[in-house]
């Protein structure tokens, strides 16, 4: 049986992040928690949970991937095989943490990724079109399809895990590119979604800021695609 944990990266949730903990605690006993240079009260109500976590924090905010690849580092130090990632706001639902220890068991894949509906009640549109826009270059750049490129609720395999080079929001979709092109197989798994009425949403998305980077990411991962992503994809395929 695969060894897993779960990691939770976060930063100013303090209105979620207990239930959030204590939510994965009650399918996981290995829980990373990852305080992102946290500015509310979300490190003490972190500190709540005491040895029954493994705790990480800093300051200033680097960015959810630093902390990605921060609480994924860790994870791999402790001699984890899989680590699965899961936000701090309350969108994903900790009894989907079965789905993926079901998914690692019986393979089909080395790194998985929730697919949620999005149709789901409160789902803001603009979801939805970034969604579709981050799916279609991620065809492009990997000749691969998947329903679902921007949930963070994945399972990752640490003996072959790609670490985010970006810091922010674009190293999710950085990381599922060049897990492709590095020729690791990756698979949908279904979740649930759960999106707060819009006055009790609390989002560290920069609308301008943070899409211009996931734009200027597209944009170099399409050129790299051509010179290496391609070309690494046909090896893998023709020596798997």
């Amino acid at each position: 049986m695969k060894k897993v944990c779960v990691v939770i990266p976060t930063y100013d949730n303090s209105g979620t992040v207990a239930a959030v903990i204590a939510s994965a605690l009650a399918y996981c006993r290995d829980v990373i928690v990852v305080s992102d240079g946290a500015d509310d009260a979300t490190r003490a109500e972190i500190l709540r949970f005491g040895d029954d976590i493994d705790f990480i924090g800093y300051s200033p905010n680097r960015g959810k991937g630093y902390a990605l690849r921060t609480g994924l580092g860790r994870a791999k130090e402790r001699g984890f095989d899989y680590a699965i990632t899961m936000d701090s706001d309350g969108q994903h639902f900790a009894d989907d943490i079965p789905v993926f220890l079901d998914a690692i068991e019986k393979g089909g894949g080395e790194l998985f990724v929730g697919s949620r509906n999005l149709t789901a009640e409160n789902m803001p549109s603009g979801n939805t079109f970034a969604n579709r826009f981050s799916n279609f270059w991620f065809t492009v750049q990997t000749l691969r399809r998947l329903p679902d490129t921007q949930t963070g609720f994945r399972a990752y395999p640490l003996d072959r895990c790609v670490m985010p080079v970006t810091r922010r929001y674009e190293a999710e979709l950085e990381m599922l590119v060049r897990s492709a092109w590095k020729g690791i197989r990756i698979a949908p798994v279904p979740v649930k979604v759960y999106y707060a009425p819009e006055e009790e949403r609390v989002s560290h998305f920069r609308k301008g800021r943070d899409f211009a980077r996931i734009s200027l990411l597209n944009t170099f991962l399409t050129i790299a695609a051509i010179f290496y992503g391609w070309p690494s994809i046909l090896l893998h395929k023709l020596f798997r």
